[in-house]
């Protein structure tokens, strides 16, 4: 997904079909991902990451399968997701929301990073690890 418009604190992804719309904001050490799932059936594809994270569902339901296993979520509800576990989201609702969750980490240790260690200039997205 390309950036279409980017300030500080915010970028947003071009909208692949079937697919959420995407927001990421970025506060202190803070990583938040809001996906959007505009119909019921859109899919967040199965991923990995290097930690543990939680994904908040705001509003709507979810199908969520991780590493084969599948279970069914409404909102509100916390979603704890181990690191290194394939997973994948998809909505059982219109208009379902849901925020990925974690600390900023460096790229190269996988460290939660100290947010006064961040120069201003840098991005964000610049200290995130493989997804």
């Amino acid at each position: 997904m390309s950036s279409i418009g980017k300030s500080p604190s915010l970028t947003l992804e071009i909208p692949v079909p079937d697919t959420p719309q995407v927001a990421i904001g970025k506060v202190a050490n803070l990583f938040s991902r809001m996906m959007h799932f505009l119909k019921a059936g859109d899919v967040e594809h199965g991923h990995t990451h290097q930690f543990d994270h939680l994904t908040l569902l705001a509003s709507g339901s979810l199908r969520v399968t991780v590493d084969g296993a599948t279970s069914e979520f409404k909102a509100p509800h916390m979603i704890y997701i181990h690191k290194d576990k394939r997973h994948e989201l998809v909505a059982l609702e219109d208009h379902t929301v849901a925020f990925c969750i974690h600390a900023i980490r460096d790229k190269e240790t996988g460290d939660i990073l100290d947010p006064s260690m961040v120069p201003g200039e840098v991005r964000g997205e610049d200290l995130l690890g493989p997804r």
